[in-house]
Formats: structure tokens, sequence, C-alpha cells
């Protein structure tokens, strides 16, 4: 089962000349979902200021299944896909309030960074990785949504 992780009102700035969400501010709803997942396993500001760690984006990839309109609110739900050492593969499904569709879904790829003078990769420590892998558990039989990670490309001409 997926795990609410974080709900939102729509900005009105955040609204397109066709009173759909624009396609910019679904990554930012997932940035504060991101946000969110840090604070659920103990990555909160005293951790991140305390340890100097913190995640980075390594990669996005968004699907976009239907509209999220003007007067809609959403919720996001984070599904674990995958946990090692230092990284979470993870998806964010950004979910309309008032009819529950999945209106889109964000993979990303997180790396666990310590910021010191020369930032770079640090493997989690145990109280994190433990809280990863009771949500990665937690998380583990969720129904897929949408195709998922995939190469993006068009066929090369000759």
């Amino acid at each position: 089962m997926s795990e609410l992780i974080y709900r939102t009102e729509l900005a009105p700035e955040w609204i397109d000349y066709n009173g759909h969400l624009r396609d910019a501010f679904y990554g930012l709803i997932v940035s504060y979902a991101t946000d969110a997942l840090l604070d659920r396993l103990g990555m909160d500001a005293g951790y991140r200021n305390r340890t100097q760690n913190t995640l980075y984006t390594l990669e996005m990839h968004s699907h976009f299944f239907h509209e999220v309109e003007k007067s809609d609110s959403v919720f996001v739900n984070v599904r674990i896909l995958g946990v090692d050492q230092k990284r979470i593969h993870a998806a964010f499904d950004i979910v309309r309030d008032a009819d529950a569709v999945v209106a889109a879904s964000v993979e990303m790829m997180l790396l666990h960074v310590h910021q010191g003078d020369t930032p770079a990769s640090a493997p989690f420590p145990p109280e994190i990785a433990t809280a990863l892998t009771k949500l990665a558990a937690a998380t583990a039989r969720s129904e897929e949504v949408g195709p998922g990670s995939r190469r993006i490309e068009l066929p090369r001409r000759n």
C-alpha cells in the first residue's frame, strides 16, 4: 500500500492558460513531497544541520495521466521502489482529492549526500536505513501506476 506523504491546495499562479496545473508545478508538488519524505524518514532539518547530510535528486521521470484543474486539490502518495546503501528509488503519485484519480506519477532517484567542503555520497546511517526498510516493506505491494521508468527517445534517422 502506498503511503500518503503530502497534501496541497493549488495556488492560482500554478494554473496555465487552459485552466490546468502547469507541468512545472507537478515537479514543485513532488519536491515538497520529497521534503515530507525526508521528515518521515528522520532526515528533518535537525538531522540535516547536525550531520550535514541530505538528499540530492539524480534523476526524475514524470508521467501525466489526467488533468488537474484550478479547482482541484491534490495529495501525494509515495512508493519506495528500491533502496541501497546511498540511494532511494521512489515513485510519487499525485492524486486528485475530489475523485481519487491518479493524475501523474513521478519517479525519482535520490542520493544521500554529505555536504561538507566537497559534497560526496554517503551511506545512510543505521536509523535512516531502518526507516527506509520499513517504508519500503509497507509500500512493497502497492499497485503500479503508469508505465514506470523508461528511456525517452525518438528513433534516429540515418
